[in-house]
């Protein structure tokens, strides 16, 4: 049986206080962290008005398996905690990957 690819789609606000290290940090550490990882970024939006999560970003592999394996590692427990010194409300989902946009 064919394994379908899985997306992790990751939603979160940022900390006011820390704007300018978030992004610092997005930039330099967690996104290329996320590729190092095995993750492809598919999705990257920001919410300019409306009551949604301020940031969502999408990311592929192979199969939902091989996502849930990486985030039960060492390196993504380190690239998460890091996120969240800088975000507030974060949440994750594991979904099947439809080719369009999912939140």
């Amino acid at each position: 049986m064919e394994k379908e690819p899985g997306k992790i789609i990751l939603t979160w606000d940022v900390s006011p206080k820390n704007e300018q290290k978030y992004f610092e940090f997005l930039v330099r550490e967690f996104l290329p962290g996320m590729q190092k990882i095995g993750f492809q970024l598919t999705d990257a939006w920001v919410t300019v008005y409306g009551d949604r999560p301020q940031i969502l970003i999408g990311a592929i592999m192979p199969s939902v398996d091989e996502i849930r394996e990486v985030l039960d590692g060492a390196d993504w427990y380190s690239l998460i905690n890091k996120l969240k010194d800088f975000v507030v409300n974060y949440k994750q989902k594991i979904a099947v990957a439809n080719g369009g946009f999912q939140f």
